[in-house]
């Protein structure tokens, strides 16, 4: 299923194209492929990305990878998720790189969310967890906080292979939270409390969201409202 969504993205790509690349097993499918089409019709392809893993395997395709810092605009861009709606509002940050993926997300002037039907559902909150990225000074703080805004739990993500929490690329770690509900406002007020660095949030960003099916790949676009 993944293969199509992948084969989809990788075929939008122009020779000369500046593009925004995420993280994650779909998004790792459509690089491959994309290298494949450098390999075949020697294109001109340059990249940011949201993390190290995305960097390496890009430049590994043939992808020329820049710094996010010296570009000012994207044309467009792709990423994977965790959960989605059928509004285009998703969670993201499995991998810990929610604040690299959400900064990509407002420099693209388009920004698609690609994966699988298991990620699709009616009520994101209830599909997965909330990552928070946190300062570690502030842990018990934001805790607290994210109480106050309904969280039914908050766990700090411990990493599988060593001892302690996960710490992110810029030295930070992830609180998982649990909700009942993610009201659209949701985003804003996590954002507002001190010592949260970024959530995994993605309310309003998708310009559009492919879901690759059994037999075929679905797109959702938002909901405009009047």
């Amino acid at each position: 299923m993944k293969e199509r969504v992948a084969e989809i993205i990788a075929a939008r790509v122009r020779d000369g194209d500046l593009i925004g690349i995420g993280t994650g097993s779909t998004v790792d499918l459509a690089i491959e492929m994309i290298g494949d089409r450098i390999k075949k019709e020697g294109l001109n392809v340059s990249a940011v990305t949201t993390s190290h893993q995305s960097a390496w395997k890009s430049s590994a395709s043939g992808i020329k990878v820049l710094h996010a810092g010296t570009v000012q605009q994207i044309t467009w861009g792709f990423d994977g998720i965790d959960a989605v709606d059928r509004r285009c509002r998703a969670i993201k940050g499995k991998g810990a790189a929610m604040l690299q993926e959400k900064i990509l997300a407002v420099n693209c002037l388009e920004y698609l969310l690609i994966g699988d039907s298991s990620k699709l559902c009616d009520n994101i909150a209830k599909a997965c967890t909330v990552p928070v990225e946190v300062v570690p000074e502030a842990r018990w703080y934001v805790e607290k906080e994210l109480r106050q805004l309904d969280a039914v739990s908050v766990a700090l993500r411990e990493a599988k292979m060593k001892h302690g929490p996960v710490i992110t690329e810029a030295g930070n770690i992830i609180l998982d939270v649990k909700f009942e509900n993610i009201a659209d406002e949701l985003e804003i007020e996590i954002s507002a409390v001190v010592g949260v660095v970024e959530s995994g949030l993605f309310l309003d960003y998708a310009s559009q969201v492919l879901i690759a099916g059994e037999k075929e790949v679905t797109t959702f676009k938002p909901i405009e409202s009047d």
